[in-house]
């Protein structure tokens, strides 16, 4: 029997004959597994990740929050928004800001779902409430088919692609009503097992992580079909953003304390979500709620928020998370 011991001290064991690891290339394969890095002959240990936030560009209108994005930290795209309400859209390249074509409705409260280049905007309000969807190519929005919801079909936490995206816990209530999204058309799917409004989620329309809204830290876990009950968030807060690629990945952050519309009750903190439990993380660098998230294609790795409101005003702000394993090189003994 083969021992090999990481520079840490952790001694790890093969047996002869049988692959016990994940075979890969530098800084592949899952948290606490071992690969083979082909590059340079070694075999490396997936150590326990850190992930920070980070100040990016600022926003070319500064004065945005309760508004929607998607994308990723160096791809994005930002719409809608209020003080005052607006369709102003923003594309975002890792450096600075560029204003592009404006919604067709604008629009605050509204969710948010895709890539840079393939992005919907999903509902709004606050008045009248909006059912209406914008469908985006990089250059021109368009009006696609409206939700089923009649009303009050705004402040839904969203998710997914450009052709596949879900919405739920709207401000109408609150409600545990949930839609999915195939492309071409709405269709009304399983409810939430508890009502909210103003919640964050992460994931695909058919593997999503639910957290938070209203005045409750329920998680809920999607798998296409049903929401079921999981693990609660550390702290309750709604307005509230939420990144992340399934129902085992997601980050969500900032956001309002029970009871709170804004003041010095906005929360800074950032929960990490691996499929089993919500992890305290770092903290945004600045309190704030009702900002922009990356969504699809944007897991919790490489996501950013933008715009806001800070406790004592709208910012044009934005701040990117990246993630990084920590890569031990294992030696034998």
């Amino acid at each position: 029997m083969a021992k090999y011991k990481d520079i840490g001290g952790t001694t790890v064991e093969f047996k002869s004959g049988t692959e016990e690891y994940a075979y890969g290339t530098s800084g592949s394969g899952s948290e606490g597994s071992i690969y083979y890095n082909s590059s340079n002959g070694n075999f490396e240990f997936v150590g326990l990740g850190t992930g920070a936030w980070s100040t990016g560009g600022t926003m070319n209108n500064d004065e945005r929050y309760i508004s929607a994005a998607a994308g990723t930290n160096t791809a994005a795209v930002a719409f809608g928004g209020q003080a005052p309400v607006i369709g102003k859209t923003e594309t975002y390249n890792g450096t600075a800001w560029t204003e592009v074509n404006a919604l067709n409705t604008a629009r605050s409260y509204l969710g948010g779902a895709g890539t840079q280049p393939a992005a919907l905007a999903i509902c709004g309000g606050p008045s009248p409430p909006y059912n209406n969807v914008e469908s985006w190519d990089g250059t021109n929005w368009t009006e696609v088919s409206e939700v089923n919801a009649g009303g009050n079909a705004y402040g839904s936490g969203s998710c997914g692609t450009q052709t596949a995206a879900l919405i739920t816990m709207r401000i109408s209530g609150p409600e545990a009503y949930t839609e999915k999204w195939d492309g071409s058309s709405w269709t009304e799917v399983g409810d939430m097992n508890n009502s909210r409004e103003g919640g964050a989620v992460c994931g695909t329309s058919t593997s999503a992580i639910a957290g938070g809204g209203a005045t409750v830290t329920h998680s809920e876990s999607w798998n296409g079909s049903a929401w079921t009950e999981v693990s609660e968030l550390n702290t309750a807060r709604q307005t509230l953003g939420g990144s992340g690629s399934s129902n085992t990945d997601g980050l969500v952050f900032g956001g309002n304390v029970p009871g709170a519309q804004g003041g010095a009750t906005t929360a800074p903190n950032t929960e990490s979500w691996n499929g089993t439990s919500w992890t305290e993380v770092a903290d945004l660098a600045s309190a704030q709620y009702g900002g922009g998230a990356g969504k699809s294609g944007s897991s919790s790795t490489s996501t950013f928020v933008s715009g806001g409101s800070s406790p004592s005003a709208p910012t044009g702000n934005t701040e990117e998370w990246s993630f990084s394993h920590a890569i031990k090189t294992v030696t034998t003994s």
